[in-house]
């Protein structure tokens, strides 16, 4: 085939064209018709193909991550009892209302047992805090150093949690040594403090974002 006969080719008498012309013209709208179906149909599905599988990625890690916790589901479990019981002891060490008077002559009767003179024993205003009461005890005692330990260790194994902060010694003109302290302890809430206290903290919000709307 010459390169004139090219030129005289019709679209108008496609049926005419040479045997070869006719196989490159099918293979030309083939692959433009190929082509025109990658484009529109292929290549979005490409990318949901894409999305998809980050997507089963995520959910692969969130198995694995959610199946770890299960597989110690269990040891969880005992450890939250343990940490129930803990917490059960040590709130069974924390006063009452009624008790709190007692512990204060627990405390007193330690010192005076140490051979301690009193100068200063001065119960402080409770400082409410989550579900428990503080009290601090502002304390001032004469003695020696050996006192000073016996009553500082009778304090500790009282069966109910005191705890001493700010401790200071000094000596005094005669030589007798000073022993000053904040002894605190500790009692629970009981259920209308709890509530009072909850609605105290409702209260202080409800104002901090009135306060913030201003």
């Amino acid at each position: 085939m010459k390169l004139s006969d090219l030129n005289n080719l019709s679209f108008q008498n496609i049926g005419s064209w040479p045997l070869p012309v006719k196989a490159v013209f099918i293979l030309l709208v083939c692959a433009a018709i190929l082509g025109l179906a990658t484009w529109k149909d292929i290549n979005p599905l490409r990318e949901e193909l894409r999305t998809v599988q980050g997507q089963e990625v995520q959910l692969k890690d969130t198995f694995e991550a959610k199946q770890k916790k299960a597989a110690n589901l269990q040891a969880l479990k005992d450890q939250l009892e343990d940490i129930k019981e803990t917490f059960g002891d040590l709130l069974k060490r924390l006063p009452n209302k009624t008790e709190v008077a007692a512990l204060l002559v627990d405390i007193s009767q330690q010192g005076l047992g140490a051979g301690l003179e009193f100068q200063l024993f001065k119960p402080g205003a409770e400082q409410p805090s989550d579900f428990y009461v503080e009290l601090p005890i502002q304390i001032k005692v004469l003695g020696n150093y050996h006192a000073f330990g016996t009553f500082i260790s009778g304090v500790s194994d009282l069966p109910r949690i005191v705890t001493n902060h700010n401790i200071r010694i000094t000596s005094g003109d005669s030589g007798v040594l000073a022993f000053e302290t904040t002894a605190k302890t500790y009692r629970y809430m009981d259920e209308e403090e709890e509530a009072a206290e909850s609605a105290k903290a409702a209260a202080a919000a409800k104002g901090k974002q009135k306060g913030r709307r201003k």
